[in-house]
């Protein structure tokens, strides 16, 4: 996920060996009181005509991509759009690599050619994976949108690298069983500048489970992870290599240093108080393939701090937040705060948000930063009738509304081009890919 250029590139604080790959135009900026304008977010949201997305005064959207479409592959663009990352490609061109969560059941848009996983009958692959999109970054004129990544299952989130690849990685740990021929689980990893699909090669190291989002720290190479379960944990991944996720590496469990807690704050509990940072220890895990799908669970009684269906997560300059969707007294959702140390061994974590009201947020999905240093989170209601928002968090954690979408499914997916004009977002089903400009740095 991208922010602008003239606020930091996304390596130029740390000087390592990370800063040669900027190219991949993934820009963070910090959650800074100094970002903020005066009021409170854009505005009040004016009506669509067209009843899709309600915007504030001064903002507009335009599709970019829609199910059904034809490719440029000669496939056709596959629904349940997800999470998804952009990327600088130079030469006046943007690059989008876009998650799809479908299961072996739903249709995949017609791929076939190199696959993870196909149907143990009829070896069809199976219709998870990526597509990419190429833009033009003056004009957003699709130039191009191909499938990059197939034969997987339940691509949810994932995450850009400083290296120019995006993490997608699989909410599902179906097991071979004759219907299909792999295990799942995994992370896979999809250069942006591929043109094709990707020979899908799955990052066993960084363990096999309920996989949601990744966050790359660019000043060590940790990548750390986030997992969707009622009682998941957070990970990180202390590569061999650092950019060469391929290698292995050992892959641990975040805990409290002043013991096990359980962050949720269900049914009155005071596992996570707002405002309050506490050291953080790490705890390594082992079999990290788990056969069995009991990585939590081994985690946890180990030590590890339990969350409520970690999801979204986004890497700032020094600091990184991610979304638990049902956490919190009222089961609306939590963002908390890593600040990891230079050492590693001095991290902090604290309760930066958590929602009390539906008017705050409901349920917050991926999120990112934007130009004017506040968060940007994604709803994704679990209610009969839906009204999911786009909403801003200010740095002292006051919420508010950016969009309203009118359709009745998520959005998902919210990242920033490089020059921090343009959020681009997903609508999950019917599969859209929209782009929404305006005053974001104002």
């Amino acid at each position: 996920m991208t922010l602008p250029t003239d606020r930091r590139r996304f390596l130029a604080a740390t000087g390592s060996a990370f800063a040669a790959l900027a190219a991949s135009g993934c820009m963070r900026t910090p959650l800074n009181a100094a970002a903020m304008r005066p009021g409170l977010g854009f505005g009040a949201l004016q009506p669509d005509p067209a009843g899709i997305l309600d915007l504030p005064q001064g903002f507009t959207y335009r599709v970019i991509s829609s199910l059904g479409d034809a490719m440029h592959d000669g496939f056709t663009v596959p629904d349940r759009a997800d999470g998804m990352g952009c990327f600088d490609l130079g030469d006046g061109r943007i690059a989008l690599v876009r998650n799809h969560e479908l299961m072996p059941t739903n249709d995949g848009g017609g791929v076939v050619g190199k696959a993870f996983d196909t149907q143990a009958r009829s070896l069809v692959p199976l219709p998870g994976g990526t597509t990419t999109l190429v833009l033009d970054a003056a004009t957003l004129e699709l130039q191009g949108q191909h499938r990059s990544l197939a034969g997987t299952i339940r691509n949810c989130a994932g995450g850009t690298t400083p290296w120019g690849s995006w993490l997608t990685c699989e909410e599902n740990v179906a097991r071979a069983d004759g219907k299909i021929n792999q295990d799942h689980g995994w992370v896979f990893e999809v250069p942006a500048t591929a043109t094709g699909l990707v020979d899908p090669v799955p990052l066993k190291a960084m363990g096999r489970f309920n996989h949601e989002a990744a966050a790359v720290d660019p000043a060590t190479g940790i990548v750390y992870l986030t997992e969707d379960m009622k009682d998941s944990l957070l990970y990180r991944f202390i590569p061999r290599t650092p950019g060469r996720l391929a290698d292995g590496g050992r892959l641990q469990a975040l805990a409290l240093a002043d013991g096990p807690a359980d962050t949720r704050n269900w049914d009155g509990r005071t596992g996570a108080v707002r405002g309050q940072a506490r050291a953080v220890r790490w705890i390594e895990l082992d079999d990290v393939e788990s056969p069995n799908d009991d990585l939590r669970l081994r985690g946890a009684a180990a030590g590890a701090a339990i969350f409520a269906r970690g999801e979204g997560i986004h890497m700032g300059e020094g600091e990184l937040f991610f979304c638990c969707t049902s956490g919190g007294a009222a089961g609306l959702g939590q963002i908390f705060r890593l600040r990891p140390s230079a050492s590693g061994n001095a991290d902090r974590l604290d309760l930066f948000f958590e929602s009390e009201g539906k008017d705050q947020f409901d349920y917050g999905d991926n999120l990112t930063v934007g130009p004017n240093g506040h968060l940007v989170v994604c709803e994704d209601q679990y209610t009969e009738t839906v009204a999911n928002h786009l909403r801003g968090i200010t740095p002292e954690g006051e919420a508010y509304p950016i969009a309203l979408l009118r359709q009745q499914t998520e959005l998902a997916g919210a990242c920033f081009s490089p020059d921090g004009r343009t959020l681009f977002v997903n609508f999950y089903s019917p599969a859209r890919t929209i782009a929404i400009t305006g005053p974001w740095m104002a």
